[in-house]
């Protein structure tokens, strides 16, 4: 075995999370080392060419979550980023012939919401003030690192001062947080709103990387979740990254190559090294050793710890929990090529218009969100999937040929293990065919504007991408799994079951899509311990 170096910090996995915590540290003064199993950085944050001359963000597809902190930090518009709104934020089909359609403003919306519902229309001014409190709130913890319980009253102390602006709230937001993290999303949305299209509309984002039902307890939060991004200063909209994610992480990478971050590609890790309880570097697949006065993963908890280090290396109770952690996202992704636009039945047409520039939402009422998750858990998949699809080139012509479009199809749900020992290697093929059928059963001139297509089910997501199960959040964002439990109690504070060990990928505060949070958050956290960990810091 060649021992190839010696750094302050070696990170496994250049994700987008693993780039912001290297250029972190980087810019501290430390020597920094990133290894990446695939040839490019940015895990499932990447253009690709998946057919000849079009190209996708192959995985993660859309921009709202990314912190602004993150983005002026490391500069990311001096390196090219350039982010463009969706001109409405989602338009949804309904089974009766007619559309809804989301954003444009509030009045906009209220209009939209009218044509099914004039009680929901007036609710839903108070709807987004009572949800953008407890946004704020989220937004305030989500750069804040959890309370570990292990460190006594200074943990408790720590608990109070992030839960304080909740306490101090009043009983509309208490109400409120209690709901969104307790109830299921239909029981949430049926104390708002009447119209199925309207709950509809909201209740999608409850199942968007989520094996579940909208009738699911703790559904509401991953409803949540998905609304307290921004763009560009702007709260709660959404928008795409002119070249696609991997513009994103491209300009990181830049970053990270001035700040004078190594980046190490095609170079597997196959395990952490451990001396007295201590991380002490990384072995490579190749045989090579990195030798790290800390060792910083970007991988998912059951990744690094069932795969990546010897099982009595770990306390019984700590192995037990990470065998217990739930990966499972129900997601089957798909880039299509396509010759033309969608022609949807019930807003004919396929000239660019506004409905082909955002989130086309396939999934018509939560009764049927709740049977696809109901098929999926018996037969595998949904007889009706529910499916999003975005069509960036539409607002980004340098991804497809002149008059040509990509689509990005997002869909759930689609379990991460097969019933009946069947495989997804062999079953991939037929699920896909039934996905261009469901959207051409609104768009039926769809299935034949398909001249190319590149196909992820939920094994091809762990294949390609390391996403364990195929689950893009790297573990459930449920209650047992969020915040101070992320892994898990004790090591929600970045810090991981070894000294020397820390976490900076999803798997840890605050979950889940390309904020970049885990990795700035995780790198405060190793520049706290620098001076123990590298003498003279």
């Amino acid at each position: 075995m060649t021992v190839s170096g010696t750094y302050d910090a070696v990170i496994i996995g250049g994700g987008h999370n693993g780039l912001v915590c290297a250029f972190y540290l980087a810019r501290a003064g430390l020597k920094v080392r990133i290894c990446e199993r695939r040839p490019v950085v940015g895990g499932a944050a990447v253009t690709e060419e998946f057919y000849p001359g079009f190209r996708n963000s192959v995985a993660s597809y859309t921009v709202s979550l990314l912190n602004p902190h993150v983005i002026a930090d490391m500069k990311l518009k001096d390196y090219g980023l350039e982010f463009l709104q969706r001109p409405i934020s989602n338009f949804l089909p309904t089974d009766d012939g007619r559309y809804l359609k989301l954003g444009g403003g509030l009045a906009r919306t209220q209009a939209e919401f009218a044509k099914f519902s004039a009680h929901d229309a007036a609710r839903l001014p108070a709807y987004y003030e009572r949800l953008e409190a407890v946004a704020d709130m989220l937004r305030a913890l989500s750069v804040k690192t959890p309370p570990n319980p292990r460190a006594g009253l200074k943990g408790a102390l720590a608990a109070a001062a992030q839960l304080w602006p909740a306490a101090r709230g009043g009983n509309a937001l208490h109400q409120d947080l209690l709901d969104l993290f307790t109830k299921s999303a239909r029981g949430f949305l049926d104390a708002w709103f009447e119209s199925e299209p309207v709950k509809a509309a909201f209740g999608f984002d409850s199942v968007v990387g989520n094996y579940a039902s909208p009738e699911t307890p703790g559904s509401a939060y991953v409803l949540l979740h998905h609304v307290f991004g921004e763009v560009d200063g702007v709260k709660g909209a959404w928008g795409h990254a002119v070249g696609g994610m991997g513009a994103i992480t491209e300009a990181m990478r830049k970053a990270c190559a001035e700040a004078g971050v190594e980046i190490s590609l095609d170079a597997p890790v196959k395990s952490i090294s451990v001396e007295n309880g201590e991380a002490t570097g990384i072995v490579l697949k190749s045989g090579e050793e990195v030798v790290g006065a800390c060792v910083v993963a970007n991988v998912n908890p059951k990744l690094l710890y069932g795969r990546m280090m010897p099982a009595d290396a770990l306390a019984p109770e700590f192995r037990k929990r990470m065998e217990g952690w739930r990966c499972e996202s129900g997601t089957f992704r798909m880039n299509v090529a396509l010759s033309e636009l969608p022609d949807f039945t019930c807003l004919p047409g396929k000239e660019k218009a506004e409905h082909h520039q955002c989130g086309i939402v396939i999934a018509p009422t939560l009764d049927y969100m709740d049977r696809a998750f109901i098929d999926a858990k018996r037969e595998g998949w949904s007889r009706k999937p529910i499916v999003e699809m975005l069509i960036p080139s539409t607002i980004d012509d340098s991804l497809a040929p002149e008059g040509a479009h990509v689509a990005s199809l997002f869909c759930q749900q689609f379990a991460p293990q097969l019933p009946d020992g069947r495989s997804w290697d062999d079953e991939r093929e037929k699920a896909a065919d039934h996905i261009i059928d469901t959207v051409n059963e609104y768009a039926p001139n769809f299935k034949k504007a398909v001249v190319g297509r590149m196909i992820l089910s939920p094994k091809d997501l762990e294949d390609k991408f390391g996403l364990v199960g195929g689950d893009i959040m790297h573990g459930a964002m449920s209650l047992d799994q969020m915040w101070a439990a992320r892994p898990a109690l004790g090591y929600g504070d970045y810090r991981g079951a070894l000294g020397g060990l820390y976490h900076c990928g999803s798997g840890a505060h605050p979950g889940g899509g390309v904020t970049g949070l885990p990795g700035r958050n995780a790198a405060r956290e190793i520049l706290k311990d620098a001076r123990k960990r590298f003498p003279g810091s």
